[in-house]
């Protein structure tokens, strides 16, 4: 796992307005860190599930869904 894609991970699960932004401008968002296209495309796909998914639980699913992506 490259160190950008922690980072956006750790960071997702502790800041929600961080997260929310993920949500609302991904592409801005994503564009402060270096990933791979396969981490990007891990990550897109995190974020078009989460729209069903309580916001409270919306940290822990996309962290879970992106590590399993990537352990993978």
């Amino acid at each position: 796992m490259a160190h950008g894609l922690r980072e956006l991970i750790g960071r997702a699960m502790v800041d929600p307005a961080f997260l929310a932004d993920l949500q609302r401008a991904p592409d801005a968002t994503l564009a402060q860190y270096e990933l791979s296209v396969e981490e990007r495309a891990a990550i897109e796909q995190a974020l078009a599930r989460l729209a069903s998914t309580p916001a409270g639980q919306r940290a822990g699913a996309l962290r879970n869904a992106l590590l399993r992506r990537v352990a993978t």
